[in-house]
């Protein structure tokens, strides 16, 4: 079977994660980072999940899987120790037309989730469809460290330097140009040695006359000393 990829927006969604260990915890986190809102049920969890539970504020359902605590929610993960459990909840699911993700249980998903690399607002998604979990994770080991910190800056500056360059009403064929020779440009190589005039002379030299570009650059002020 061939997986379609794509990335959801769970800001402000229902989840709900069944299981309480470090599988569980470790998709909590992440759901966190992604804005949503999520119910966890399980007879016992981990001291830094409750930890987690308390910070947040998160719904906790103390005790064993119903199936009334599917009422509401978007997507479900099936993270207990119990494969048959993570199979009877993956049922209910699908059949409630909910996505659902059992852990290391392909047969009783209708998602699985990405070995994901993550620099800022750069998201590297692999997949091995399932086949072979330990190999995506030597690509993401291989690829995090194949792409450092200054991808995440230059997403940062990107996204005010976007702005900016769409406010100016130009053809979409000058901003496709812009953008592409933006990325051409060794403005990667500046950021990565922190070598702040060659990123603002790579730009000046890459943008129109009279472009608020200091502006822009405030946008890495918090992040770094320009």
């Amino acid at each position: 079977m061939t997986y379609y990829p794509i990335f959801l927006d769970l800001k402000g969604k229902e989840i709900l994660v069944v299981g309480g260990g470090k599988v569980a915890e470790r998709k909590v986190e992440a759901l966190l980072d992604c804005g949503a809102k999520i119910r966890i049920v399980s007879s016992k969890i981990t001291d830094r999940l409750n930890k987690i539970v308390e910070v947040y504020g998160l719904r906790y359902f103390s005790g064993e899987f119903r199936e009334e605590y599917l009422e509401g929610v978007s997507l479900v993960i099936a993270a207990t120790d119990d494969r048959n459990l993570n199979h009877k909840i993956s049922k209910i699911a699908k059949k409630k037309g909910l996505l659902i993700n059992a852990v290391d249980q392909p047969p009783d998903c209708n998602f699985i989730v990405p070995s994901i690399v993550k620099k800022g607002d750069l998201l590297i998604a692999i997949s091995t469809s399932g086949k072979s979990p330990a190999l995506a994770q030597k690509l993401r080991e291989q690829l995090d460290n194949q792409f450092g910190k200054e991808y995440e800056d230059f997403l940062v500056l990107m996204g005010c330097l976007r702005k900016e360059i769409l406010a100016k009403g130009l053809s979409q064929e000058e901003n496709s140009r812009l953008f592409h020779e933006i990325v051409e440009s060794d403005i990667l190589d500046a950021l990565a040695r922190e070598d702040w005039e060659r990123v603002k002379s790579t730009l000046s030299r890459n943008l129109p006359d009279n472009f608020a570009l200091k502006g822009c650059l405030k946008c890495l002020i918090n992040r770094k000393a320009i």
